[in-house]
């Protein structure tokens, strides 16, 4: 792995930061009936991730490290679920749930990555 210096140097934090800008244009589309729900819903969760996965980075212990970016896996699981019942409730179309359910599997991909080299990581540090 590359020298990081920065939280803001990993891909997986630059692509979940992504995501937010993507889900705050999709949430622009909600019903006002969904400001408080489902928008507000996606939009604290979404905003989660990179910031999970910045204090993570932060931590002086790799175990530490490791629980906030489980924590970030976990908000991912979340928004897509969020977006599966946005698109039962026909908010939004298959197409836009495809399009975006897409991009969280690939930051999904990328953040267990980065767990698994944590807990790798973690393990040499006992």
């Amino acid at each position: 792995m590359a020298q990081i210096n920065s939280y803001k140097d990993l891909e997986v934090w630059r692509q979940t930061r992504a995501l937010v800008s993507d889900i705050y244009q999709l949430t622009k589309n909600f019903p006002k009936e969904e400001q408080f729900g489902l928008t507000n819903q996606l939009r604290r969760a979404v905003i989660s991730v990179p910031s999970n996965i910045a204090e993570g980075c932060g931590r002086n212990h790799h175990k530490d490290s490791t629980q906030f970016f489980f924590i970030a896996r976990g908000s991912l699981y979340e928004i897509e679920t969020q977006l599966i019942l946005a698109s039962d409730l026909q908010i939004i179309s298959e197409n836009e749930l495809q399009k975006i359910t897409e991009q969280v599997t690939r930051c999904k991909k990328l953040l267990g990555g980065f767990i698994n080299y944590f807990q790798k990581l973690s393990t040499n540090e006992q």
